[in-house]
């Protein structure tokens, strides 16, 4: 069967990371976080004092990106790609909610939008890729085999968002994550440059009542058609 592209993109702590890198490794092909691209640009910025910690004002990032190099790097003992800065594992540094409070406003920014599509297209120019963010099968990959656009009810993903983030020692509280839930939803869909929205040809999983097992199973089957049917 033919390689597809499959882009995933949706609202936050959907879940899309997770299936993503499920889907994957059971098609046997490459993964790409690009939200993670973004959240390591965010940390180059609190690193370097080109943003205000609780993200409401931004400096020169501009002037700054030729010295922003993003990649990946593949792990091989989870098998998937883990994102670097400048040459820097930082997969882990970036998950947490202070990068969630900055990222929103970084990914808005016109010129790093441009920057990291760019990078995003030549990683999954061959095919044979599953990529998740906000505009892969809008803007990113829009003639990509399969899209899906992936939602949840807002309590179940923060309680998910915050047992993540309290399993990996963060100090939260479950009202701090919806409430970074419900700002990066709005802005993220009301944003200038690459709104969050659904294309046209994506389909729609809520898996807000749906095992990761089941939606994995659905996803696959999906996959496995538009492999057959592609060209």
């Amino acid at each position: 069967m033919k390689k597809i592209t499959i882009a995933i993109d949706g609202y936050s702590s959907c879940g899309k990371s997770t299936l993503a890198k499920q889907l994957a490794k059971e098609l046997g092909y490459g993964y790409i976080d690009t939200g993670a691209m973004f959240r390591a640009v965010a940390l180059y910025c609190l690193n370097n004092g080109l943003i205000e910690t609780d993200g409401t004002r931004v400096y020169k990032i501009r002037e700054f990106l030729d010295d922003i190099k993003v990649g990946f790097l593949y792990n091989k003992k989870t098998e998937l790609n883990e994102i670097t800065l400048n040459g820097k594992n930082v997969e882990e540094e970036i998950r947490n909610l202070t990068i969630s409070r900055i990222v929103t406003k970084i990914s808005g920014i016109k010129e790093v939008r441009q920057k990291l599509l760019t990078l995003q297209q030549e990683l999954g120019k061959n095919k044979a890729m599953v990529l998740d963010g906000r505009d892969i099968g809008t803007m990113v990959f829009p003639d990509a085999e399969l899209k899906l656009f992936m939602t949840a009810d807002t309590d179940v993903r923060a309680k998910r968002r915050f047992d993540e983030l309290k399993s990996k020692g963060h100090n939260v509280t479950i009202e701090e994550v919806k409430e970074n839930l419900e700002l990066r939803d709005h802005t993220d869909t009301t944003r200038d440059e690459s709104p969050l929205k659904r294309a046209d040809d994506a389909i729609v999983i809520d898996n807000t009542n749906l095992t990761k097992g089941d939606q994995l199973r659905m996803i696959f089957a999906l996959a496995q058609q538009r492999k057959s049917e592609a060209v």
